[in-house]
């Protein structure tokens, strides 16, 4: 994948984009990746947000955020508290 274009990082950053995805307090499943990937197939973004407690601080944040566009094929096109957009590459 490319770098992430303007256009997908100013609607990345839009608050009203609607959030898709929530990670309740079971976590980072494998249902949830599968959900994330079968978005990321039918769309360009997916919105994402952390529920309070999943992570502690930012570095966990990062991480997961991290681990979870790896696992997804994704890249994080926008992150700010709990709150990440993936971007499929389309």
């Amino acid at each position: 994948m490319s770098e992430i274009p303007g256009r997908i990082i100013k609607i990345s950053s839009d608050p009203n984009l609607p959030i898709t995805v929530r990670i309740g307090k079971s976590g980072v499943i494998n249902s949830v990746i599968e959900e994330i990937s079968d978005q990321l197939s039918s769309r360009s973004l997916v919105k994402i947000k952390l529920n309070r407690g999943i992570a502690s601080d930012a570095a966990q944040r990062s991480e997961l955020f991290s681990s979870l566009a790896s696992s997804t094929s994704s890249k994080i096109s926008f992150s700010r508290g709990n709150v990440v957009v993936l971007w499929s590459g389309k």
